[in-house]
């Protein structure tokens, strides 16, 4: 049992307890459709309350999982049993002198993402948030969950503890586990191995180019590299699961599991494979910080509404961090990799003007209504909490590090976070994680928090790389800034972006409308740019544009080029001081990226 279950009060006081049995078909998988049966055994009261979660833990939007909920019914014996729909997610069922009663129904799965249900001919894969009823009051009863796959050799890969002599029938503690806990159903590839004496799965649906032994012992390395710095394994057994399809990227984490989905053929490049074992060590380490490490308000989950948190920037942002420095330290990418891959992060930060426009810790509280929902504005009025959160944490990792000859550093924070807060299950306030870093960095962040998590101040980045011997060097366009970024769908040259403050945006030019031409010339997206360097900054170009399917054409003054990448590189003759501290971080001699 969970702290954050345990913490959730019985509202019910009768001795008699009711048994809770999920059985969940999938009959016809090519109809997308699961078919789930509840079984309940006395459940005291006579009217029986069943809530669907709106939203997963670990995914920060109300999904409305209940839009894919259909043919409820309820039962004593064959008899129909009657009930009503209360609001979007809630249904009540009558069932006074009934003792046993059935609910069925059925949810339509066609969605493949880590957040949602997936079935077909091929596999069924479901989150238990988005396929099962809570009963309020009784979320701390056990609960037994048994899976009627449609064919005899399909499998079933799950973190939950089998029941004994029960065929593919699996129990969690609670319902916070049982959320908690994804299903794969099919016949995928399945892959045993042991990490520290336990247990680990990889379970992969999907065909791909992947070299599975390489991929194990790369998982091996992350587990270890990451158990070491928090002093083990928190759990028995862990299962990774993951699909492979055409063009993907996600992950969700779990306290005994993680559902990780990425591109089928992104395992041969070097970089596509770095960034598949950065998503691993991403969804591993918030076995820790998230699913053990949270905030207080993620203590005990609402899964009726949103669940609100100024903090997700550590949980997201400082796991992003992490995620790209364990597989150095694991040895999987050398430290060129290293910056390599934090100049593109860096970069990616630079280029969103809404860095200077939202605080990391609103963009933390506001992830349920802004991050999942993007629009053609959002790189203009938001930053990313993983983003910005990867950036604030390399920075206080540099401060704690150069204030203390790399003798502390974040990672001190994480285990400090580990054992106040983490062990128990007790969750922290904003506050409580302040002191916790200000603990360990042993000076007042006040300023620093309120510049940069509360407030939008630039990120003095180059300042916190110095004394590790390291600078941002910034690669300059050659054609004069414009300020647009634009897809080719189906023939067509969109403008997906419109930067604030731009040329294009001071001009006219709206997101949305279909590029055609530059002083009367056709241009395309991929023409754009060399079209561009054919002028100078403060030249007035006329570009034409279908707006709303009406042809127009804006005169636009093109200004000075404008970055388009940075680079972390060292310092041309770094001192003593510098060589000595970028060593105590990244572990090798600076001379190496030299």
């Amino acid at each position: 049992m969970t702290k954050a279950t345990a913490a959730r009060p019985n509202i019910y006081v009768q001795e008699t307890r009711p048994t809770i049995h999920y059985l969940v078909g999938m009959s016809q998988p090519e109809t997308h459709l699961f078919e789930v049966t509840l079984h309940l055994v006395d459940y005291p009261s006579p009217i029986l309350n069943l809530k669907l979660p709106v939203w997963t833990p670990g995914s920060y939007l109300v999904r409305e999982y209940a839009k894919n909920l259909q043919d409820f019914g309820a039962f004593a014996e064959d008899k129909p049993l009657p009930w009503r729909k209360i609001s979007k997610n809630h249904w009540q069922v009558d069932k006074i002198g009934v003792s046993e009663l059935t609910v069925r129904y059925r949810v339509f799965a066609n969605e493949l993402s880590v957040r949602t249900n997936h079935l077909d001919p091929s596999h069924g894969y479901f989150n238990g948030a988005a396929l099962f009823f809570r009963i309020p009051g009784w979320e701390n009863q056990p609960i037994r969950v048994t899976i009627l796959p449609p064919h005899p050799e399909w499998q079933v890969t799950t973190a939950l503890p089998p029941v004994a002599e029960e065929t593919n029938t699996f129990l969690a503690g609670d319902f916070d586990t049982l959320v908690d806990t994804p299903f794969e159903i099919g016949r995928h590839q399945l892959y045993k191995f042991e990490v520290l004496g336990k247990p680990h799965e990889l379970a992969i649906w999907g065909q791909g180019n992947f070299q599975a032994q390489q991929m194990i012992a790369d998982i091996q390395k992350i587990v270890q590299v990451e158990a070491q710095m928090f002093g083990g394994l928190p759990y028995e057994r862990y299962v990774f699961l993951l699909h492979l399809f055409s063009q993907a990227f996600g992950g969700l984490e779990h306290k005994n599991s993680c559902s990780l989905i990425y591109q089928r053929f992104g395992f041969r490049a070097q970089d596509k494979y770095d960034r598949f074992i950065q998503l691993v060590a991403h969804e591993f380490f918030h076995l820790w910080n998230v699913k053990r490490i949270r905030p207080k308000a993620l203590e005990v989950f609402d899964y009726d509404q949103e669940n609100y948190t100024p903090s997700l920037w550590f949980c997201e942002g400082t796991t992003s961090y992490y995620d790209l420095l364990i597989p150095l330290r694991a040895g999987i990418y050398d430290v060129k990799s290293y910056l390599n891959n934090l100049g593109k992060e860096i970069t990616r930060y630079e280029m969103t003007p809404g860095r200077k426009v939202q605080p990391v810790s609103e963009s933390s509280f506001d992830a349920w209504i802004k991050l999942y929902r993007p629009d053609a504005n959002s790189g203009n009025s938001q930053i990313s909490y993983y983003l910005k959160g990867e950036m604030v944490s390399l920075l206080l990792d540099l401060l704690i590090r150069s204030t203390h000859d790399n003798q502390r550093s974040l990672d001190n924070v994480m285990q400090k976070m580990w054992q106040q807060f983490g062990q128990a299950e007790i969750g922290y306030t904003p506050e409580q994680l302040q002191e916790v870093i200000e603990s360990v960095a042993g000076i007042d962040l006040t300023d620093f928090f309120k510049r940069y998590i509360d407030g939008i101040e630039d990120l003095p980045l180059n300042q916190y790389l110095e004394p590790f011997g390291l600078q941002l060097v910034a690669d300059q366009q050659e054609e004069p800034y414009l300020g647009v970024r634009i897809n080719t769908e189906n023939g067509r040259e969109i403008i997906k972006f419109v930067e604030t403050g731009s040329p294009a945006q001071i001009g006219g030019i709206d997101a949305g409308d279909e590029l055609l031409a530059i002083d009367g010339i056709k241009v395309t997206g991929n023409s754009l740019s060399d079209r561009l360097k054919d002028y100078q900054p403060n030249d007035t170009i006329e570009v034409t544009v279908f707006h709303q399917d009406e042809l127009r054409t804006y005169s636009i003054t093109l200004a000075s080029p404008h970055p388009t990448r940075y680079q972390v590189k060292p310092v041309e003759h770094p001192d003593s001081t510098q060589q000595q501290n970028f060593a105590g971080w990244l572990g090798v001699a600076i001379a190496t990226v030299s």
